[in-house]
């Protein structure tokens, strides 16, 4: 794989697939349909999905694809895969709230080792460089010229005073003891993708998710916070979080900068 352009044509994928959504977004009125999952699905889900995956297959024709909108992908078995969530935080979307994300991500023999998190209503947009190292594009983005980046890298936490940020739509009590076990500073709210992102920053130290999730809502997530120094682990043994699993289903994961002393389950 060719590191460089896979960079280059995933970070312009998500912004063109920003702009899809953004369409729609910003209408009057859209349709939102209900999935045999019982999860909502919108135009912009599947106009943007239509659109990352004609780019991927033309960029990368010899690649596996795995995208949640294509149901018929989710029996992929492959080592090397590219994997996408069009629209993560549809929930958000359908509540105009912003913290939706577009996700694209490459894994590598279980590891998600490339991906890009692009947040279209925020103007927010993280990716891993072609090095491996994660960086936000900063200033106007153009999707046919790189802008300016910052390097992004997690803090050094204090375990004695943790910003934590948990799920927007997906809080529960078992989560809230959870985070209880923590001496905790502040804590925030965030949907989609973007918890990944606020770890990546330093916005936030640790964020610990007590519920379903599938590999395309996590894998560009967590390869933008391994880039920035951080990790995700099972909740349960606190291994490393494998992608590649029969039906792409996670177990519960914490995401978090290394210098927090995790606690058991």
């Amino acid at each position: 794989m060719n590191y460089e352009t896979l960079t280059s044509v995933m970070r312009k994928l998500a912004l063109e697939a920003g702009d899809v959504i953004m369409e729609i977004y910003n209408a009057d009125d859209f349709e939102v349909k209900v999935k045999s999952d019982d999860s909502p699905v919108t135009a912009a889900d599947e106009a943007a999905d239509a659109h990352i995956s004609a780019g991927l297959k033309a960029a990368f024709p010899d690649v596996a694809l795995v995208t949640e909108e294509q149901a018929t992908s989710h029996t992929v078995d492959a080592k090397t895969f590219l994997i996408v969530d069009p629209l993560d935080g549809t929930k958000e979307f359908i509540n105009r709230r912003g913290d939706f994300t577009v996700n694209i991500a490459l894994v590598e023999d279980g590891v998600p080792t490339r991906g890009v998190v692009y947040a279209p209503a925020k103007g927010r947009l993280f990716y891993t460089g072609s090095a491996g190292a994660s960086v936000e594009e900063t200033g106007e983005l153009n999707k046919d010229v790189a802008g300016e980046t910052k390097p992004i890298r997690v803090t050094d936490p204090d375990n004695s005073a943790l910003m934590v940020v948990a799920s927007k739509s997906h809080r529960d009590q078992a989560t809230d003891d959870y985070i209880g076990k923590y001496d905790v500073k502040d804590m925030t709210s965030a949907g989609s993708s973007l918890k990944f992102c606020l770890v990546a920053t330093g916005e936030a130290d640790l964020y610990p998710r007590l519920g379903r999730t599938m590999e395309w809502d996590t894998a560009a997530g967590h390869a933008v916070l391994a880039g920035a120094g951080g990790k995700v682990v099972r909740f349960d043994d606190h291994t490393p979080l494998a992608y590649g699993k029969e039906g792409f289903a996670n177990p519960f994961f914490i995401a978090y900068a290394p210098g927090v002393t995790l606690q058991k389950a």
